[in-house]
């Protein structure tokens, strides 16, 4: 197929959800929405893809990506018409739980104030618990691969507490702690320690002896051969650890939150849940699926520039 026609598939794509819309009325059984937000989702789509459309026949490499994602592109617009035409139009599911897009996406403008201060908050806790697991995790793991006396006294207790859900914990965090919100954070702290622990250790353990032979032939010291040999070697390992501390943080943090938090995305799942605000809900879910993809695709393009030999090797 011509690739400037693969290249129109999301127009068509689009369009049809435009289209169904429009002509298919909705569903007696949905409640209405106060403005039509499922066209201008679809119509800010449009906008985004047509600028990325003509820039593409500048530049080549968006080209090329371009060409690549159409069919995707097209192929969740159809999947998004298909669930506007389930839930909007012929209400084939529970209204209450299924609310009809109009409603979902309108929630991210009348609710814009109160989900902007959710990310900050769940931002805040998140930034907290990863940056406190994170160099726990990663002095953790140091001690465990370099030293084979730590790693003797602790590897036994890592193994026995990380596989352990962070969220298991509850109970007994919530007494040890003043403060849900301090709670919080340990539980995503130990969501971050464990797998930065495991993958720094192995990293580090799996380094070849003949580095650190050669480092010692040239007067290197012991802290010289932490941070200029095994940690350098040892990075591919450091930020796979990083993205299953990420994934692991963020399935904690919406669950921490529901422990007391008075603000964060996790709240606000659980507070619209007990309202019976199911549109509200969902356009939490998408909130968090958005930034966490945003997050974890940060973490890959920094691997990619500090691991330029790797780059590709583990694709997202």
């Amino acid at each position: 197929m011509n690739k400037t026609l693969i290249k129109i598939l999301p127009f068509a794509g689009l369009a049809l959800g435009a289209v169904t819309d429009l002509v298919i009325p909705d569903s007696e059984l949905q409640p209405p929405a106060d403005h039509p937000y499922f066209l201008y989702f679809l119509g800010l789509l449009a906008v985004v893809y047509g600028i990325l459309f003509i820039a593409s026949f500048i530049s080549a490499k968006l080209d090329e990506r371009i060409s690549y994602k159409a069919p995707l592109i097209a192929g969740t617009a159809v999947l998004i018409t298909v669930i506007n035409l389930i839930t909007s139009k012929y209400a084939l599911l529970p209204v209450l739980f299924f609310p009809c897009l109009d409603r979902v996406f309108g929630v991210f403008v009348t609710d814009y104030e109160l989900l902007i201060q959710c990310i900050l908050a769940s931002g805040q806790l998140l930034l907290r618990g990863f940056l406190a697991g994170g160099i726990l995790g990663f002095l953790t793991g140091i001690l465990i691969g370099f030293n084979k006396k730590a790693s003797y006294w602790i590897s036994p207790f890592m193994k026995f507490v990380g596989p352990i859900p962070p969220t298991s914990w509850s109970p007994l965090v919530l007494s040890l702690f003043t403060t849900t919100y301090s709670a919080s954070v340990f539980m995503v702290a130990l969501a971050v320690w464990f797998p930065i622990t495991l993958m720094t250790s192995s990293g580090i353990q799996n380094v070849n002896n003949s580095y650190f032979e050669v480092a010692s032939t040239l007067g290197s010291g012991k802290l010289n051969k932490i941070f200029k040999v095994a940690v350098p070697a040892a990075m591919p390992s450091i930020f796979l650890g990083i993205f299953y501390a990420t994934c692991s943080a963020f399935v904690t943090l919406v669950t921490a939150e529901l422990l007391g938090a008075d603000a964060g995305l996790g709240w606000y799942l659980n507070w619209e849940k007990s309202m019976m605000l199911y549109a509200n809900v969902y356009a939490g879910l998408i909130l968090i699926a958005v930034i966490c993809t945003m997050v974890i695709t940060l973490v890959f393009k920094i691997k990619d520039q500090v691991l330029v030999w790797q780059r590709g090797v583990i694709k997202w």
